[in-house]
């Protein structure tokens, strides 16, 4: 730093006072200006070169003429804008704990009922209540505007955080999300089954092992899926496994009775997974024999979606008995099954 000029204190201080400047050098006289310690502040100091001599505005440049230093302090962020985020953030979780109900532990969301007193519960729990379960009083139907309108801009996190879900909502958001989170509770994928199962993802395959050890499993790309006894009256329901690229893949036939007495077939792939690991694959079913084939090919559905839905909007191979019968041997109807990575 050239002699004569003012000193940095430590990083707390940064300026200048009056001094008698060295020769060549502009008499300035400056107040210290005092800085928080803040890893958001910078202070710092560096040569230019100089042509106008000019104290510069707001960023308190200072350019001392036939001198190219240059002093540049940054403006201060303070400590409340430092830590506005996390502020935030804990402010909106302190504020969904108040919405929490006494029962359940859920969250009481709009339309909010209270009692006499102003305690909340949830829809859910209020409607097997008779009283209060704070303060043993009746449980009117008086609506907590207040809390609704609070309700309105508070973070609600999701209900599967405890599996792992980051996402925190709006009241408004939050039921959509949840039918789909990827962190909810796997159910049995058992079609026609009446299990009540639910795990975790790498809880499926032990349980379908251990529950359901008539479902046969084939290894390979690609597999001959053989339903038996097709003409067997009533709704049935065909499953085998396919394992190939590391992964598990369920093979479903579903047969079912209309009103009219009309036999229909559903035949689709789901896979033992996400919904982003599905998207990888593709599977192709297809019926052949003489000089005749029906080909169906599509992504396979995530057991977290189920097959119910596709069925319901024919998303998969469809076909009726007298198709069936086309292609069948005997009362049997072999499905060639071909999974491949997209």
């Amino acid at each position: 730093m050239p002699e004569g000029l003012g000193t940095e204190k430590e990083g707390i201080e940064a300026g200048f006072s009056s001094f008698t400047p060295a020769p060549g050098f502009l008499k300035v006289d400056l107040f210290p200006i005092n800085i928080p310690r803040c890893s958001h502040c910078v202070v710092s100091m560096s040569r230019q070169p100089s042509n106008s001599g000019k104290t510069r505005g707001h960023n308190q440049q200072v350019l001392l003429q036939d001198s190219p230093l240059m002093m540049n302090i940054q403006p201060h962020k303070s400590e409340r804008e430092c830590g506005a985020l996390k502020s935030s953030t804990t402010g909106s979780n302190d504020l969904a704990s108040l919405f929490e109900c006494p029962v359940c532990f859920d969250y009481a969301l709009p339309p909010i009922m209270q009692c006499q007193s102003g305690h909340i519960v949830c829809h859910s729990c209020r409607q097997k209540l008779s009283m209060c379960p704070t303060c043993r009083g009746p449980l009117g139907n008086i609506r907590n505007l207040a809390m609704e309108k609070v309700a309105m801009t508070v973070l609600f996190p999701c209900k599967y955080s405890t599996n792992g879900c980051p996402v925190t909502l709006l009241h408004t958001e939050k039921s959509e999300h949840e039918e789909t989170c990827e962190c909810r509770p796997y159910c049995c994928p058992c079609p026609g089954a009446s299990c009540k199962w639910q795990g975790s993802l790498e809880q499926v395959m032990s349980h379908l092992v251990q529950s359901h050890k008539s479902i046969t499993t084939l290894q390979g790309e690609d597999i001959v899926f053989l339903a038996t006894d097709i003409n067997l009256p009533g709704a049935v329901d065909w499953v085998m496994m396919q394992s190939c690229f590391g992964q598990n893949f369920m093979l479903v036939l579903e047969k079912q009775e209309k009103i009219d007495g009309l036999q229909m077939f559903y035949a689709i792939v789901q896979l033992i997974g996400t919904r982003k690991q599905a998207e990888n694959f593709a599977y192709r079913l297809e019926l052949s024999g003489h000089r005749r084939r029906l080909t169906w090919e599509a992504t396979p559905r995530s057991i977290h979606d189920g097959v119910q839905s596709a069925i319901l909007s024919s998303d998969c191979l469809v076909f009726d008995t007298n198709i069936a019968q086309l292609f069948a041997d005997h009362g049997n109807l072999g499905i060639n099954v071909t999974i491949s990575l997209c």
